[in-house]
């Protein structure tokens, strides 16, 4: 489905960047979408302003029945936006390493067990999966993330393989640094999301309707990070060595205050 004009679709995380960006951008083309956030106040503004249907809920609920319900029965597209980047490494405890692992990745997969069935029986549907570029490099200082949305990316994956022949389109969308509150509140993980120039929101979601309109797989807001994750997969050890880098300057930073 190229053509939006009058397509059903929700949006999880939408109550402010990236995914208000989404809700706004897929309502401008004629779309009536359901706006998700766990905040009731973001998800009743942006769905005020785009003339769609507030989906209060967190994005691991099972939001798809309700979704339903409220878009007449009918769910053409499904944008798996929402995410959380705790910062830190194994020492977190196993409560942070779940949330992310349940927001990041259960998330979509719940949506998926739901929309799979009534997408597979009409012959037509579309998931657009959030990724982040750490989901095709790696994320300094954010192991849970890291891991989460590299799984979130394998998922995508396994979705397209095994239903693009039915009617099922999947798109991984992959940006690095993005102007969000996710962003602002990165502390020590930062100096990764900078190694490209962050991007507003907005100029996310003009790529993914561009993405989509393409029938691309992965899309990329930021085009350099293609190189990066080609040179992670031809040359293993050099991009860690100089991902390594990455980190030593962090720490550097972080003991000069």
């Amino acid at each position: 489905m190229r053509d939006l004009q009058g397509a059903t679709v929700v949006v999880t995380g939408a109550g402010r960047g990236i995914g208000a960006a989404l809700a706004r951008r897929f309502a401008a083309e004629g779309a009536r979408v359901a706006v998700n956030d766990r905040h009731l106040d973001r998800a009743e503004a942006v769905a005020a302003e785009i003339g769609g249907t507030a989906l209060p809920g967190n994005a691991s609920d099972a939001l798809v029945p309700t979704a339903l319900r409220l878009l007449g029965g009918t769910v053409d597209i499904y944008c798996a936006n929402a995410g959380i980047a705790p910062a830190g490494g194994p020492e977190l405890p196993d409560e942070q390493w779940e949330a992310a692992w349940d927001v990041n990745l259960m998330a979509h997969v719940r949506a998926a067990r739901d929309l799979l069935p009534h997408w597979l029986e009409r012959g037509r549907g579309r998931f657009v999966s959030i990724a982040s570029a750490a989901a095709l490099t790696t994320m300094i200082g954010a192991a849970p993330y890291a891991v989460s949305k590299h799984a979130a990316l394998a998922f995508a994956e396994w979705l397209s393989v095994t239903y693009r022949h039915r009617g099922i389109d999947v798109h991984a969308v992959c940006p690095r640094g993005v102007r969000t509150a996710m962003r602002r509140q990165a502390g020590a993980t930062r100096g990764m999301l900078l190694t490209s120039v962050p991007i507003g929101p907005d100029e996310v979601a003009e790529a993914v309707l561009k993405g989509i309109a393409d029938e691309r797989f992965l899309i990329l807001p930021h085009p350099e990070v293609a190189e990066h994750a080609a040179s992670r997969g031809d040359d293993r050890e050099r991009w860690l060595c100089d991902t390594n880098q990455l980190q030593r300057r962090q720490e550097a930073r972080r003991q000069a205050g």
